[in-house]
């Protein structure tokens, strides 16, 4: 004590500003780990993950107008690109303004193509599930359909995980394939890490790693929500699957026997 009573109070008071803002960082840093490394960083270097070979994007119309004939010859990560997914619906009446234009130029131009829809939890699901329907006509030789789901809404884990299951029944239902879930790494692992959701195939978004620390199964990673490939103007996210051309064929919706 009497060695803390030689030291000058300004001393005291800045060695405590330096212990509380080193357990800020710490904290900070923890915080980051799980859930900003899916947040957009424009500007940022993207790291591009090694060691696969079918790549793709997901758009919106917040990639206005896409040249498609340069599009279908570009290439991401130095892969030649293989699928695209497009958002479709929201909601229970929200139908994106390039969804079909979108969708049908995937396939004109001979890509893996998908739709998904942007789930609004507090809304009923299976109306939901019924106005995504209502406007996807999947065919043979497209991916399963996709249920966006990364908000909460202020629901408890087992109201919203009700409301998921909803959706993901209805839909399964009238595609006869399972749906595949996309969400990010940190709501996965609160909201939807049960054997029961994890029967379905998961596309993850985790951004800004080189490799996805996610150790579950994986189908798709959404590795950057600001990436720039050729025939886009503007950030795209972009994507890799978790197997080879042939593996996602077999995905596909297959013909009805």
């Amino acid at each position: 004590m009497r060695l803390l009573s030689r030291v000058p109070s300004w001393a005291l008071w800045a060695g405590g500003i330096l212990i509380a803002l080193f357990y800020v960082l710490f904290i900070l840093k923890v915080v980051l780990h799980f859930s900003m490394p899916w947040k957009a960083m424009y500007g940022e270097d993207v790291p591009e993950p090694g060691g696969y070979e079918v790549r793709g994007v997901d758009i919106s119309h917040y990639q206005s107008k896409i040249d498609w004939d340069v599009l279908r010859m570009s290439n991401v990560g130095g892969e030649p690109l293989r699928f695209v997914i497009v958002k479709a619906t929201e909601g229970t009446s929200i139908l994106d303004k390039t969804f079909q234009d979108n969708f049908h130029r995937a396939r004109h131009h001979s890509l893996v193509r998908g739709a998904y829809h942007f789930f609004i939890p507090g809304t009923d699901a299976e109306k939901q599930a019924d106005f995504f329907i209502s406007k996807v006509n999947l065919e043979p030789g497209d991916l399963p359909p996709v249920l966006d789901v990364e908000k909460d809404g202020n629901l408890s884990v087992e109201e919203l995980q009700e409301m998921v299951r909803k959706w993901l029944h209805v839909v399964e239902k009238h595609f006869g394939v399972k749906p595949i879930i996309y969400t990010n790494y940190a709501f996965k692992m609160k909201y939807l890490n049960t054997p029961e959701f994890n029967k379905y195939p998961f596309w993850i978004a985790h951004y800004y790693k080189e490799e996805l620390e996610y150790e579950g199964e994986w189908t798709f990673w959404q590795y950057t929500d600001c990436g720039q490939v050729a025939g886009i103007d503007g950030h795209v996210d972009c994507n890799v699957f978790n197997g080879s051309l042939h593996q996602l064929i077999q995905l596909c919706i297959k013909e009805k026997n």
